[in-house]
């Protein structure tokens, strides 16, 4: 094994949608933009199709069309940047429902594709994507005349449950979609773990279904085992890695491991955290380089041939926090390079 191994359980991730979807009495989508987040958006939508999920929600017409092919036609697919110029055909041919984000996307697509699918997101305060109140108090009768698939909007700060941004975004959301009579959409993940109140008619998790935060009790999905290529023994006193950022204080041996930031390892983890070989840590020592780590595995009987930086004993959110970012970006940043696996009952 020359590349890392990244083993992906598909299984897990459609139990964490059956159960998120059996935490609301409403419809329960999914959100597998990013190439499902990094994890394959082919693979993964045919096991969430087979799940039973219905909508999928992805950010670009172009993911939408690779999704389509993957998926077949027998599911919604929202595009949440909505109807970009240039995205016409691609929306008509592939049978793509565009989330208008303004007016000018709504002109687009009323005259581009009279009579096709859409949806309609409104700004809640996020201030990111979609119709502020003035915008949309201004359109809402001739968007709704033409009879929108979804209204949605997006929780800035759901990952708080006792951030007061949460039920002021959920009032605001009522207030706007009042008599509409349209399905709703309000929750991604953390806006499942909410409750009830902000379920509505459609939920969308995403980070949930791939084993992050905020939903804990997620059932892990990604493992990423890195191979050793060479083990070297150092002296007290000798350094490691560009910079020489880290020098050792005792005989050491140091084991350098085919993944770098090309693949993912943000130079971020540099002397920071740790790899695993079982129950063992075994310390991340120098820079992150564009294909090499280096790793202190002294304390080991013995070196074995691959050391595991992401399973059992660290999870994405906890590369995540040595790494001083979020689990989201951790999987979005898994790199092409590596052997995947997937694995499926």
């Amino acid at each position: 094994m020359s590349t890392g191994k990244l083993t992906i359980d598909l299984d897990a991730i459609a139990a964490n949608w059956r159960a998120l979807d059996g935490m609301t009495n409403c419809a329960t989508g999914a959100v597998i933009k990013a190439d499902a987040y990094g994890l394959g958006a082919d693979r993964v939508g045919r096991a969430l199709l087979k799940a039973g999920a219905r909508q999928f929600f992805v950010a670009y017409a172009e993911e939408g069309a690779d999704l389509r092919q993957a998926i077949g036609p027998d599911a919604s697919i929202y595009i949440l940047s909505g109807h970009m110029s240039g995205d016409t055909d691609m929306i008509a041919d592939l049978a793509l429902t565009p989330v208008l984000n303004s007016l000018d996307q709504l002109t687009r697509h009323f005259e581009a594709l009279p009579g096709r699918p859409f949806g309609i997101q409104l700004d809640t305060g996020m201030n990111r994507l979609g119709m502020e109140w003035d915008e949309w108090s201004a359109v809402a009768g001739i968007a709704l005349a033409q009879g929108p698939d979804l209204v949605m909007s997006h929780l800035a700060c759901a990952d708080e449950p006792d951030h007061p941004m949460n039920a002021y975004q959920l009032d605001l959301f009522r207030r706007m979609t009042e008599g509409t009579g349209v399905p709703l959409s309000f929750a991604a993940t953390g806006g499942i773990l909410l409750g009830k109140d902000y379920h509505f008619e459609i939920t969308r998790p995403g980070i949930g279904l791939y084993g992050g935060q905020p939903f804990a009790a997620a059932r892990p999905v990604v493992r990423l085992d890195l191979p050793v290529a060479q083990v070297r023994h150092l002296e007290a006193g000798e350094v490691v890695g560009y910079g020489n950022s880290w020098q050792a204080r005792r005989p050491t041996r140091i084991a350098s491991v085919v993944a770098g930031y090309a693949d993912g390892l943000l130079r971020s983890l540099s002397n920071k955290g740790a790899l695993w070989a079982g129950n063992t840590p075994c310390p991340l020592v120098g820079r992150v380089s564009m294909d090499t780590i280096t790793v202190d595995v002294t304390d080991l009987e013995e070196v074995p041939s691959a050391l595991t930086m992401i399973g059992p004993n660290q999870s994405v959110d906890d590369l995540a926090s040595v790494a001083g970012t979020i689990g989201y970006e951790i999987l979005t940043s898994l790199g092409s390079r590596y052997n995947r696996r997937y694995h499926s009952a």
